[in-house]
């Protein structure tokens, strides 16, 4: 049974889970402002920066003895490799997603994303599963296969969204107790930060960065210094949420973080329908419906578990 401080420490959890969810929403905003920049490019910003800023907060922190321990320690290390890959994968995509006019699919991935994190939470963690959570995933399911059968193709900017989150949410849980967060963003970006660089030095060397492109096209020098800072801006930012939903996981169950993970798709949603106009055939409708009927399941499940703890607290007191 959970005591005064766990409960504590969980409501504190729960509202820096949202925070940083409500701050992905927004994304979308921020990354359509970085055109002419290939994805990948984005990203080698997003970590090469967003390493430099956790750095400079570990020594300000007087720290980084721990990032130093969390690298010498091989264990962890393959794990937050591990952490470092999805979550490159899952930027990747998602910035590919928002360049080209794909909003509203990676918004999808992010809703069916709860119902994969259930799942995983049950087959690695052995977490129970109850009826409405169950129900909640074979409509997730059912959208996917709804999307197959009526747009004719797999939807798999929305399905290597949902399973690369999941899974880092998954290697993030096991190691959540042993690496502050902090310590954990920077040794993930490290492991990543090599291989970036390599492919930035490709970009480099063949005239193919953004900086090569504005300036072929008679960009001025305020320009490019803007576009700049708005590259080094996204690692800054990316560090931000991560450490909120990194911080968050240390107390919450899998199965709760998938719940809270509603709120920035929905935002993103928004964002691709109202704000980017972007087209939404009738059958992505329905998919998206449907998954809305799931993620209203998983949500009357939490609160319905939540109401049965606090009754069993008070009659503990």
């Amino acid at each position: 049974m959970s005591t005064p401080s766990q409960s504590q420490a969980s409501s504190q959890a729960f509202g820096l889970a949202i925070l940083a969810h409500v701050i992905w929403g927004f994304f979308p905003l921020y990354f359509r402002e970085l055109d002419p920049a290939h994805p990948l490019e984005v990203i080698v910003h997003r970590a090469v920066w967003g390493l430099v800023a956790c750095v400079i907060a570990l020594m300000l922190l007087r720290r980084v003895g721990g990032l130093m321990s969390v690298l010498r320690n091989y264990d962890l290390m393959w794990r937050l490799t591990a952490a470092g890959l999805l979550i490159i994968a899952n930027w990747t995509t998602y910035v590919y997603a928002v360049q080209i006019g794909r909003t509203v699919d990676a918004a999808l991935g992010y809703f069916i994303n709860p119902l994969v994190t259930v799942a995983l939470g049950v087959i690695f963690l052995g977490e129970r599963i109850r009826p409405l959570q169950w129900a909640a995933v074979s409509l997730g399911a059912l959208a996917v296969v709804v999307l197959l059968i009526g747009v004719g193709s797999l939807p798999w900017i929305s399905l290597v969204l949902a399973f690369s989150f999941s899974f880092y949410s998954l290697v993030k849980k096991k190691v959540a107790l042993k690496v502050g967060p902090l310590e954990g963003m920077a040794a993930e970006t490290a492991a990543m930060t090599p291989i970036l660089l390599l492919f930035y030095a490709y970009l480099v060397a063949t005239g193919m960065t953004s900086f090569h492109v504005l300036t072929g096209q008679g960009a001025t020098p305020a320009s490019i210094a803007a576009h700049a800072a708005l590259l080094a801006g996204a690692g800054v930012l990316t560090v931000i949420p991560l450490m909120l939903f990194a911080k968050s996981s240390q107390h919450l169950p899998l199965g709760v973080l998938g719940l809270i993970q509603y709120l920035s798709p929905s935002l993103q949603f928004m964002l691709g329908v109202w704000v980017f106009r972007e087209q939404m055939e009738p059958i992505r409708w329905v998919a998206t419906g449907i998954v809305w009927c799931a993620l209203v399941l998983v949500t009357t499940d939490w609160f319905v578990q939540a109401r049965k703890l606090r009754r069993l607290q008070e009659h503990s007191a």
